[in-house]
This record gives structure tokens, C-alpha cells and sequence, in this order.
């Protein structure tokens, strides 16, 4: 499983992730192993302010 989500850090710019995400999934990753994978190479999307 650490093999694919090393693979899911890996793409960068435009490449889909949908693939290794997909196989990482498939292994027996969860969604939240996943999402920290993606937020360790682009980050967190910053939230604004609420009313």
C-alpha cells in the first residue's frame, strides 16, 4: 500500500491522480490516507473568511 501512495504524491502540474488514487484504493488505502498523500505535495485549500 506505501508503494501506491508514494505513487499518488508523484504526479505533479497537470497529470491526473485519478489512476494512482484509484490503486491505492484498490489495495486497501483509505480515503483519508489518500487526502493527506495530496495535501503533503499541494497543500490544503486555505479558507476564507465567513460571515
Amino acid at each position: 500500500m506505501d508503494r501506491h501512495l508514494a505513487d499518488v504524491r508523484k504526479p505533479a502540474g497537470d497529470d491526473s491522480v485519478l489512476y494512482p488514487m484509484k490503486d491505492a484504493l484498490s489495495v486497501g488505502a483509505n480515503v483519508g490516507e489518500v487526502c493527506d498523500a495530496l495535501r503533503e505535495i499541494r497543500g490544503a485549500y486555505p479558507l476564507g473568511e465567513t460571515f
